[in-house]
């Protein structure tokens, strides 16, 4: 067991090492980097389609996606315009700032004043890893149910904001509302939520607000 934690403690020095490089990277950029988290099935592409289009060319965006195979979800941004580059992780369960690194070399994506990174599927892997974002994002879907926030709480601990997604569809689902908040607040009670239906717009103007507000923030505090 003790041989297992130190070699976790040494993956995790060097993803950390590679972190603090692509935060000055992103820091000398002025972009805000989002990393966005959740289970499979979330809606996560889905929500980034919807805030590029409401976005609507005030901001640039650009996408990296995490994916065990396939280009489907970097397709899908592609197809609004928008640059995007996936990352195949052959059954890795995570991304790792390594990966994002060697991304950026290959892809040579443009300078963009937003960068998503959209993870793995997983609500576990990916939550002690540090991209060298400026916030994790945790994204809940109305159709998983409301106890992922209490069996899954490392997640929704440390990410600063948490969207629930598919609000459109809660009058047909026994998803508590009230019962999710008082669980994230008590997990993180700074942390902002944001409800939104992605595929009608509902809620994510927002969404989109907040993330124009901390990109203003993070610049005016490098000036």
């Amino acid at each position: 067991m003790e041989h297992v934690i130190q070699v976790k403690r040494k993956a995790l020095a060097a993803n950390d090492a590679a972190a603090a490089e692509l935060r000055q990277q992103f820091q000398s950029a002025g972009s805000l980097v989002v990393n966005l988290i959740s289970s499979p099935g979330s809606g996560k592409t889905t929500l980034l389609e919807a805030t590029i289009k409401n976005l609507d060319g005030r901001l640039t965006a650009a996408v990296l996606e995490g994916d065990v195979a396939t280009e489907r979800d970097a397709d899908r941004i592609r197809a609004l315009g928008v640059p995007a580059h996936q990352i195949l992780t052959g059954g890795a369960c995570h991304l790792d700032a390594r990966q994002v690194i060697s991304a950026l070399d290959t892809s040579k994506l443009p300078t963009s004043d937003l960068l998503f990174i959209e993870n793995v599927g997983n609500l576990i892997c990916p939550t002690t890893y540090d991209l060298g974002e400026d916030f994790k994002v945790a994204v809940l879907s109305t159709t998983e149910g409301d106890d992922k926030p209490f069996k899954y709480p490392a997640i929704f601990a440390r990410a600063e904001v948490t969207v629930i997604t598919k609000i459109d569809l809660l009058p047909y689902l026994p998803f508590d509302m009230a019962a999710v908040k008082d669980h994230l607040a008590s997990l993180n009670p700074s942390a902002a939520i944001f409800e939104v239906a992605s595929t009608t717009g509902e809620g994510v103007g927002d969404w989109v607000n907040y993330l124009e507000a901390r990109l203003d923030t993070k610049r005016n505090a490098g000036i």
